[in-house]
């Protein structure tokens, strides 16, 4: 047999993780590890919205073998009562050893306390194990927790020349089957959906959730609209939001969203651009070109009025999609020349590819 190292015990922590992804928002998607004396490993994931909590479903799988054991988890075992007791107390009820975490909770009822408490308890802690990979696994919650705002995925679909839509307004489909079905999945990822007025009358989105069943069973992210929606249009019921960017994220914080995902269209993008409010940059790419100057392009209105100004991320995946490429991009530090529109009322849009 080939010996773990504790590397791989929290990389399995982490894989356990994400099967909790889609199910149990506004909580963290937190994975343990229970590794016994005699070698045999024990698994849990956080349990639903009301469930158990990561750690002490993997302690109650292992039950009498947790004496003794080192415990790996995702994120910093709580030392509060909520809807659940404090894991940190079932880590030292179960007599473990040693508790390996990856981050520390930065919410408040959290915060170091219950690593506090562990080492109270004569428990030996380890912290920072792969806590680089785990910030970016729990991304949403961490920044929700930090910010009271949810993490914002702007999706962007164009050609290799930039265009997005053709002079006369026509866009679907640019991309193909597979990133279409990667961007339901971004959806089920997501808490809320945001689109522009002009989106739903151009388009008439349900801005649901279409996956294989099992894949994503009964997940469908709150329905945003940045203006007012048809009575009759089909992404009723919805959230309708006439005023600045910045109040609407703080209600969706409020509302417990942790990650929006925005699919307005132009102008939509734009305003979450330019004022500095996009988490996440998700570039669907189809090996297609408008061959000219006319199309319509990823953000309307002004950019960069000299390359100085121009707006520069990195870039954290690239993903093959079919014959398309998928490129997500997050800030790299604050952009120069870019004046926010936090005060400005925000206008709907034209269409946008790929919102139905």
């Amino acid at each position: 047999m080939t010996a773990t190292t504790d590397e791989d015990q929290m990389r399995e922590a982490i894989a356990v993780a994400s099967t909790a992804r889609r199910a149990v928002s506004p909580r963290p998607w937190v994975g343990a590890v229970v590794v016994a004396v005699d070698g045999r490993t024990f698994a849990g994931a956080t349990d639903g919205r009301a469930g158990l909590h990561a750690e002490v479903a993997a302690l109650r799988a292992a039950g009498d073998a947790a004496a003794g054991a080192t415990i790996f988890v995702t994120l910093e075992p709580c030392a509060h009562h909520g809807r659940t007791g404090p894991c940190a107390d079932a880590v030292i009820a179960a007599d473990v050893r040693r508790c390996v975490v990856a981050i520390e909770d930065p919410d408040p009822q959290v915060a170091g306390q219950g690593l506090a408490r562990l080492r109270e308890a004569g428990v030996e802690v380890e912290v920072g194990l792969l806590g680089a990979d785990v910030e970016a696994q729990l991304a949403p919650y961490l920044t929700h927790r930090r910010t009271g705002r949810p993490y914002v995925v702007l999706k962007l679909a164009a050609t290799l020349d930039g265009g997005t839509a053709a002079p006369d307004g026509s866009s679907q489909w640019i991309t193909g089957a597979e990133a279409r079905a990667d961007a339901h999945r971004l959806r089920a990822d997501s808490d809320a959906i945001v689109v522009g007025a002009g989106t739903v009358r151009s388009d008439d989105p349900s801005l649901t959730v279409r996956l294989p069943v099992g894949e994503a069973d009964d997940v469908e992210p709150l329905r945003v609209v940045l203006g007012r929606a048809p009575a009759t249009a089909k992404v009723h019921p919805c959230v309708e939001h006439t005023g600045p960017l910045d109040v609407l994220l703080d209600d969706l914080g409020e509302r417990g969203v942790l990650q929006v995902m925005v699919e307005g269209g132009a102008s939509v993008a734009a305003d979450f651009h330019r004022a500095g409010l996009v988490d996440r940059y998700v570039t669907y790419l189809a090996p297609a070109l408008f061959g000219g100057d006319d199309a319509r392009g990823l953000f309307a209105g002004p950019g960069a009025g000299t390359i100085a100004d121009v707006w520069r991320g990195r870039v954290v995946d690239v993903v093959r999609l079919g014959g398309d490429l998928r490129i997500d991009v997050v800030p790299d530090g604050s952009p120069e020349g870019f004046a926010g529109r936090g005060d400005d009322e925000i206008r709907g849009d034209g269409p946008r590819e790929g919102a139905s």
